[in-house]
């Protein structure tokens, strides 16, 4: 996966925003003002393509099992967050797309219903 397909699937999606709240070099993407997926720009640069996603806690564990990409949370709550690793472990394009949904669903299931609409 290349950034600029990272970018534009996740901007994709309705009500997410792009924000560098922490430094320069940190891409937050939020929907309705609540992060989803962290992204390294730096990291990403040098080869290193990870991401954090926020997960439903009992599939965290499962996934952190079944692959050696999905990892806890780098700096982040361990119990809701996976650190995802593309592009050099077992995590194909295809998974990492479907963890960025369970992520931003988990956040939009969580939403009053007006922010929801």
């Amino acid at each position: 996966m290349q950034i600029d397909e990272l970018y534009d699937f996740c901007l994709s999606k309705k009500g997410v925003t792009e924000h560098f709240p922490f430094d320069k070099v940190t891409l937050v993407f939020k929907v309705m003002n609540k992060m989803f997926c962290l992204v390294g720009l730096d990291d990403w640069e040098k080869g290193n393509q990870k991401m954090n996603l926020k997960c439903n806690p009992e599939k965290a564990i499962e996934l952190r099992d079944m692959y050696e990409g999905v990892n806890p949370g780098w700096h982040m709550n361990k119990t809701h967050w996976n650190t995802v690793t593309i592009n050099s472990s077992d995590v194909s394009d295809k998974i990492a797309f479907e963890l960025i949904n369970h992520s931003y669903d988990l956040i939009v299931q969580s939403l009053p219903k007006k922010l929801k609409e």
